[in-house]
C-alpha cells in the first residue's frame, strides 16, 4: 500500500496501532465474541473503558481531586454553549479572548446566555497573532481562551495569570505538550483533533465552580448531572471514547506528554524553517505565535498553486491545503504524524523551488 502522509487539520491522524486495536475490538472486544459497538455501554467491560479513560485525562493533565472528568456528544460547539450555561451567573460577566473562528463562535453563544465581554481581539490582523498584554477585569465569572487556532496557526505559548476561573477550549492541541491542568478551571477538547475520532469531547472541570449560576437547568447541559451519571447520564459515544482511551494509553506508553511534546518541537522546526527559508512560500501568522500543531502557509505566486498541489499529491501529501476561509495551505503536525511525513513535505517544497523558483 502507498505510503500517505496524514496533515489532515481533523479528523487528524491516529496512531496505526490504536487503529489496529479499534478495528478488532469492532469484530471481538474484550475476548467476548462481541464488537464493541454492539454490547451495553452498562457492561462491565466497557465500565472500565470509560473509568480509564476519564483516569488518564487526570494523568496526563496533572489534574486533582477537585476536578471531574466528562466524555460528552455534541462536540466542542455544545460546550461554547455549555460553559456559559453552566458559569455564567444571570447577573454575572463572562471574558472571552477572541483568537479565531472558533473563539468568535463560542463569544456568539455565550452573548446569548448572559453578558459577554471581549476583552482582547487579533481580529484586527485576521487573527494572525495571539492578544497580549490585557488587562483582565477581576469581576469576570470567567475568562475563556482558545489554546491553538487550527485555522489561522497560533497557538498561546504562555498562559495568562489570573485570579477569576480560566476556561480553555484545547480542541486541536491537548496533550500535545506539558500542561499543568490545575491552572484552569474548566478544559474541553473535542477529541477529533489530536485525540481519537469524532463523536465525543473531554471536558475536565472543577466541581467548586459548578451550581452558582441560580438558573433551572436543563438536565442534558448540566455538568452536574453528567458527573452524577459519571459520563452515562444517557448512552455515551462508545466508540469514541474507546479509541481516545486507546491513544491516551499510546501516549503513556510511548514516553508520555514531555517526550511527545519534543517530537512535536521537532517537526514544528523542521517545517518552519524551511517554510522561512524557502523562496517560494511564507508564513502567515506571526512567528512568536506560531502553532506547533496547525502550521499555514502561502506561496509567493498562488498561480502556481496546482503545479504544488500535483506534486504534493504524487508524493503522497494528503490534507495540507488551508481552510476554505483563508485559502493557502495547511500543515497539521498532531501526535501521531511521524517526523518522516513532515521531512516528505520538506523534500517536496525544495523540489518545488527548484523546479518552479
Amino acid at each position: 500500500m502507498t505510503k500517505v502522509h496524514n496533515f489532515s487539520a481533523g479528523p487528524g491522524i491516529l496512531p496505526q496501532e490504536v487503529l489496529q486495536q479499534a478495528a478488532n475490538a469492532c469484530i471481538n472486544f474484550d475476548n467476548l465474541n462481541l464488537s464493541l459497538l454492539e454490547i451495553s455501554h452498562r457492561s462491565k467491560n466497557y465500565e472500565a473503558v470509560i473509568q480509564n479513560a476519564r483516569a488518564l485525562v487526570k494523568e496526563l493533565l496533572h489534574l486533582d481531586d477537585d476536578f471531574e472528568v466528562l466524555f460528552l456528544g455534541g462536540g466542542a460547539s455544545l460546550q461554547f454553549a455549555m460553559v456559559p450555561y453552566n458559569l455564567l451567573r444571570t447577573n454575572g460577566k463572562a471574558g472571552y479572548v477572541n483568537t479565531g473562528v472558533w473563539a468568535s463562535k463560542a463569544i456568539k453563544e455565550s452573548k446569548i446566555i448572559g453578558s459577554t465581554e471581549v476583552i482582547a481581539s487579533s481580529e484586527d490582523k485576521n487573527f494572525n497573532y495571539v492578544p497580549k498584554d490585557y488587562t483582565i477585569p477581576t469581576d469576570l465569572d470567567y475568562l475563556h481562551i482558545t489554546s491553538n487556532n487550527t485555522i489561522y496557526g497560533t497557538q498561546i505559548k504562555k498562559f495568562p495569570k489570573t485570579s477569576v476561573p480560566l476556561v480553555c477550549d484545547m480542541s486541536s492541541d491537548i496533550f500535545s505538550r506539558e500542561v499543568n491542568g490545575n491552572d484552569f478551571a474548566l478544559i474541553y477538547a473535542g477529541a477529533q483533533k489530536n485525540m481519537g475520532p469524532a463523536g465525543t469531547t473531554m471536558v475536565a472541570v472543577r466541581k467548586s465552580i459548578l451550581g452558582k449560576t441560580e438558573r433551572k437547568m436543563l438536565s442534558m447541559l448540566d455538568y452536574n448531572v453528567h458527573i452524577k451519571g459519571a459520563s452515562m447520564y444517557n448512552t455515551p459515544p462508545v466508540f469514541p471514547i474507546y479509541v481516545s482511551m486507546l491513544t491516551m494509553e499510546w501516549l503513556k506508553n510511548n514516553g508520555g506528554i514531555k517526550h511527545i511534546e519534543n517530537i512535536n518541537n521537532k517537526k514544528a522546526n523542521l517545517l518552519y524553517t524551511e517554510i522561512d527559508r524557502n523562496s517560494a512560500f511564507k508564513g502567515t501568522a506571526a512567528i512568536d505565535d506560531r502553532s506547533n500543531m496547525n502550521v499555514t502557509f502561502i506561496m509567493d505566486k498562488p498561480e502556481l498553486e496546482p503545479i504544488f498541489d500535483k506534486m504534493a499529491k504524487e508524493a503522497g501529501l494528503s490534507g495540507i491545503r488551508g481552510h476554505r476561509d483563508v485559502g493557502g495551505y495547511r500543515a497539521s503536525l498532531y501526535n501521531a504524524l511521524p517526523l518522516e511525513s513532515v521531512q516528505a513535505l520538506v523534500d517536496v517544497m525544495q523540489h518545488f523551488e527548484k523546479t518552479n523558483g
